[in-house]
């Protein structure tokens, strides 16, 4: 605090923000010092009550323990550090309700860091963030410690029932590095779904580690999306990747369900097929899904055949095989066909993941990954119900 000025009538001068800073650094060290002294006296009236006995009252006969003085404790609570609480114990030891034993957190506290952490803050800078705070920083260690209590909320949020109001779904495999039995990094694939409601808002709907993108696999997932609650009534375009192992699994579960392939994955089959000097080809190829309506795509589509046929025929025929559900964007509302022609929204979502786990080479384990993953996914949906994409307002 800058120097305080004594006017000549003996008082002090303070501005306001000096005034600001004297009573809120005053009151916080007075209700922090009450905290300590109420638990201090909440001890010490629970240790009478297992005691049965107060001071300077004649024991019993069929007395059972005794005092045994005191011990130190520090305790992190939501207004900071309370240093050396003053903990009564007996001979034989009690079980306090308290303060329990090895407890050197309040719960409270545990809560704020898993909304930190929930927040979308690393288990590494968690600590620091919260210092000031808390007046102790928690290394990461310690952090995701308190991080494993997210084992039954990330459950319950793989069980929870599904409305079926979603009017696009999004499908997609992200893949993640993963340590494994015998210290193997291996790399995982995770299956997502990402949804769109009526009403603009977005959704990453569930996530499920797999060992492949195989129709097994993609089966299994879709089948526990429709049996939770998504069966699709509502849905005008499912938007996937266009994997094999996807695209046979989705007539099983939904058949009725327009498909529209992704045109960033298509554009990048086309780049593998073509060589770097032959750029034209792909821009070419954008202006099929950049038409104004179905009919002048077709007709689009055409002329970069009559162009490239002779010499890219492999280009052409990975386009052509696929044609239709590349188009079926066009069937939805204009406003909506930039948003729904590729997957990206999903690859974007996991750029978060990505990013809270750049300073790690992998995942120590998948529990651990499902954390992560879950911390970023709940962060994102919470964010989003309050921020609905304009383009799709209004769609019921």
């Amino acid at each position: 605090m800058r120097e305080l000025q004594v006017l000549s009538d003996g008082h002090l001068k303070m501005d306001a923000a000096e005034l600001q800073d004297f009573f809120e650094k005053d009151l916080f060290e007075v209700v922090r010092s009450q905290l300590k002294r109420l638990i201090e006296q909440a001890l010490l009236a629970e240790r009478d009550r297992h005691l049965e006995l107060g001071y300077y009252e004649h024991a019993p006969v069929s007395r059972t323990d005794y005092r045994n003085g005191f011990y130190f404790r520090d305790l992190v609570t939501q207004l900071g550090l309370l240093a050396r609480l003053r903990v009564p114990r007996t001979r034989r030891g009690f079980p306090s309700r308290v303060l329990p034993r090895y407890q050197r957190r309040q719960q409270a506290v545990n809560h704020l860091v898993l909304q930190a952490f929930l927040r979308g803050i690393s288990t590494r800078q968690v600590g620091q963030v919260l210092a000031p705070v808390l007046g102790e920083s928690y290394s990461a260690q310690t952090i995701s410690n308190i991080t494993r209590e997210l084992h039954h909320a990330v459950e319950q949020f793989h069980r929870r029932p599904l409305g079926d109001r979603y009017v696009y779904l999004f499908l997609d495999g992200v893949v993640l590095k993963i340590r494994e039995l015998a210290a193997k990094v291996r790399r995982r694939p995770v299956l997502v779904a990402y949804g769109v409601l009526p009403d603009g808002r977005r959704e990453i709907i569930d996530y499920q580690f797999a060992h492949g993108e195989s129709e097994t696999a993609w089966l299994e997932f879709l089948q526990t999306l429709y049996l939770r609650g998504l069966q699709g009534t509502h849905l005008q375009l499912i938007i996937t990747d266009g994997g094999t192992g996807l695209r046979a699994a989705l007539p099983v579960v939904y058949p009725r369900i327009p498909l529209q392939l992704c045109w960033a994955h298509k554009l990048r089959n086309i780049a593998e097929k073509v060589r770097r000097k032959e750029g034209s080809c792909i821009a070419q190829a954008a202006a099929i899904y950049r038409a104004a309506d179905g009919k002048q795509a077709l007709r689009a589509f055409r002329q970069w055949q009559q162009r490239w046929q002779a010499r890219r025929p492999r280009a052409v025929a990975c386009v052509q095989r696929d044609l239709q559900p590349l188009l079926s964007f066009f069937a939805v509302p204009q406003a909506h066909w930039r948003k729904v022609r590729t997957t990206n929204v999903i690859e974007r979502a996991f750029r978060e993941v990505r990013r809270r786990t750049r300073p790690m080479s992998s995942f120590t384990n998948q529990p651990s990954c499902d954390r992560i993953i879950y911390g970023v996914v709940s962060h994102l949906n919470l964010s989003w119900e309050s921020q609905p994409l304009p383009e799709f307002t209004h769609l019921t």
